[in-house]
């Protein structure tokens, strides 16, 4: 039997077909959709007297207007109206710009109600809202609702108020009670009352708590659960290889390797030798040591007798690993090959046939390894490097090349805890945050666009003896819209303030070719200067480069720079990061300010996401990030840590799996794919 919740939202009076029509494109399209649209923030109309208003505190005053309103014109449209109101024994004055309309409604002895910001010193309101209705004695707390153009919200509000009072007690609670008595949580009718129609301010806070806590926890629920069917339906197949060749292959790296790789090169070999599937990602700051890794786990599967693929964002990155990997892994009899979109016809067909036939061991490439006719004789390991630049459908591609590879997903985009157990909990997470012996850390320095000259005698500096160095502008040509310098100006304008060296240009519309060659010129130490845009951002390896020079780097953000920043200081001079900004804004100064101060990623990806909040933190093409109503990954934290040891418990228990209290559990999970198949992109 269908019941009221779960019928179409045209069934709540008032909602014709056209409207309905419009609330589907808002994502209602059932009487539970409609109660579940919930507010995104709540206007504070409580009444007060001038007495208890803070200075600068926003709040509503109530009144009676004493003379007529008056109105001053200026600039074409704009205007702006006073009013004197007397509250209580005080008089007070109103203002409110562009509603001039409002004089002739505003007359002497009206009772009116204003909200706005108060100013204690001048006895003056500034106000948003001016309302003829005498507020009623109430919490004063008016939800405001996401809504369009042609749905009102003033009628959304009263749709959302019919479906509460008909279906409302219909709603299912999902949240186990042993939760809800351990935290105090209210139930689930309870909290969408609250929500939709708050009693008081302290009604709503525990209505809101248990909202982020059950949204934290049905998220990481339906991760977890995914996770425990995909280990006990797809089972990996264990590696068995030599540790004495592995230990020997170590023993000669040119290298010592740092306590962090040791410890992540163990948990990687633990996963590989286990019946069930690797699925790990691997967070390392910049410079840490990733590739190393990588390496060692690449070697430990083609002892075991299978192949590996290593897939990374960019043509340039892929010829760089080949070249050491293949300059590492030969002397061991590893056969290594390179497959990018840069290849021709005969070298692709030449490869497919290698790699059908097992006569390749590793393959280093870009998204091109993940078209169709891509064989492999028995794929055992797939590594992903930059795993945030290619989406889930690709990476999963890859995979399903082999039966039941293990998995190592890689990025040296630090990951603050929130986020990462948001993001990436259906995974385990290991972090190198240890740089290797010998390197020094980058000195970083702010620069305003006044000291270029001084900028340029240091560079000339840096190369006459015998260094290199990066200058990195945010675009390629002028731009009409944005004030930048770019590529192309900058290029030319260092050619001419040093004539005696040599000055490359790099970026995104040159052919693959010409990248190719400058990489290669760069590298090889034939070119001294290089100009770029981002394009130089995730693993470029040129250990004589020193010098890293942003210009317009308040355009950046921190994890971008971070990464920019970590293309030099890879070998063991004392390298150098100079940011040229004058940033207008106070996020823009805090930016250049924390870049300054801390070279540890983790903890710059921390303050970046305090500075930028979750949504903005992997940038708008990112959409690995789960889309919570009210719950916040950065201010609910504590909540999220909560949830997730919750979920983690119960997914493990064999009650859950079993006993009719968590029916309701189960049947969401399936409703949502996690028994079967969850994905976050």
């Amino acid at each position: 039997m269908t019941t009221k919740l779960q019928q179409d939202v045209g069934v709540i009076k008032g909602i014709g077909t056209e409207t309905e029509k419009k609330l589907n494109g808002l994502g209602i399209f059932t009487v539970k959709d409609l109660i579940g649209h919930l507010p995104f923030r709540y206007e504070d109309f409580k009444v007060s007297s001038p007495e208890e208003l803070e200075h600068q505190e926003r709040g509503t005053l109530q009144g009676v207007v004493q003379e007529t309103p008056v109105v001053r014109y200026y600039g074409k449209k704009k205007n702006r109206l006073t009013v004197r109101m007397l509250v209580g024994y005080v008089l007070v004055t109103v203002v409110v710009f562009n509603r001039a309309y409002l004089k002739n409604q505003l007359e002497p002895g009206t009772t009116i109600s204003a909200t706005g910001k108060w100013d204690k010193h001048r006895l003056i309101l500034t106000a948003q809202y001016i309302s003829k209705e005498e507020m009623q004695e109430s919490s004063g707390l008016e939800p405001v609702y996401a809504s369009t153009a042609n749905v009102s919200v003033r009628h959304l509000k009263q749709w959302i108020q019919t479906a509460l009072h008909e279906a409302g007690h219909e709603m299912e609670d999902l949240l186990p009670s042993a939760l809800k008595e351990a935290y105090k949580l209210p139930d689930i009718v309870e909290t969408m009352h609250e929500i939709h129609q708050p009693t008081d301010r302290i009604a709503l806070k525990h209505a809101r708590r248990r909202i982020v806590y059950e949204e934290f926890f049905l998220f990481q629920l339906s991760m977890l659960a995914y996770r425990k069917k995909q280990k006990q339906e797809e089972p990996g197949t264990p590696l068995k290889f030599e540790e004495s060749l592995l230990r020997a292959f170590i023993a000669e790296l040119p290298f010592s390797l740092t306590s962090a790789q040791q410890q992540v090169i163990r948990d990687i070999l633990a996963d590989m030798a286990l019946p069930a599937r690797m699925n790990r990602l691997l967070q390392g700051d910049v410079g840490s040591g990733k590739t190393v890794v990588a390496m060692i786990a690449m070697y430990a599967a083609v002892i075991a007798g299978k192949q590996a693929a290593f897939m990374v964002p960019t043509s340039i990155l892929a010829e760089q690993h080949a070249k050491e990997i293949e300059e590492r892994l030969t002397p061991y009899g590893i056969r290594t090959s390179l497959l990018t979109g840069g290849r021709t016809e005969k070298q692709r067909k030449e490869t497919y046939q290698q790699l059908a036939g097992g006569e390749i061991d590793i393959i280093i490439g870009t998204h091109a390894l993940i078209q169709p006719e891509v064989p492999f004789r028995d794929l055992g390991l797939v590594i992903t490097d930059e795993q945030h630049r290619f989406g889930v459908k690709q990476r999963r591609t890859l995979r399903d090349k082999g039966q039941h590879p293990d998995i190592l997903f890689m990025t040296a985009t630090p990951i603050p805890r929130t986020l990462s157990i948001s993001v990436f909990g259906d995974m385990d997470v290991s972090k190198l945050n240890e740089l290797p012996a010998g390197r020094k850390p980058i000195e970083t320095y702010w620069a305003k666009p006044a000291m270029l000259e001084r900028i340029v005698r240091f560079l000339d500096k840096e190369i006459n003896q015998g260094r290199q160095a990066y200058v990195i502008c945010p675009l390629i040509e002028e731009s009409e819209q944005l004030d930048v310098q770019n590529a192309l100006d900058i290029h030319a304008e260092l050619e001419e303030m040093l004539p005696h060296q040599t000055v490359g240009l790099m970026h995104g519309r040159l052919p693959q070719e010409e990248k190719e060659e400058v990489m290669r010129a760069f590298s090889a130490g034939e070119t001294s200067l290089l100009v770029s845009t981002t394009v130089v951002e995730v693993g470029v390896n040129v250990p004589n480069a020193t010098v890293m020079v942003i210009s317009d780097a308040d355009r950046f953000g921190l994890a971008q720079l971070h990464q920019l920043r970590g293309r030099v200081g890879r070998g063991s001079e004392q390298a150098y990061c100079i940011l040229i900004a004058d940033p207008k804004t106070e996020q823009g100064q805090e930016r250049m300010r924390i870049m300054t101060e801390t070279s540890d990623g983790f903890e710059l990806s921390e303050r970046d996401l305090k500075l930028r909040g979750p949504g903005d933190f992997f940038g708008n093409k990112q959409s690995g990030m789960p889309s919570f109503k009210m719950a916040d990954p950065v201010h609910d934290y504590r909540a999220l840590e909560t949830a997730r040891s919750d979920a983690d418990k119960l997914v493990n228990s064999a009650s859950f799996w079993e006993h009719p209290d968590y029916k309701a559990l189960r049947e969401y999970l399936e409703e949502k794919g996690a028994l079967e198949h969850q994905t976050l992109d």
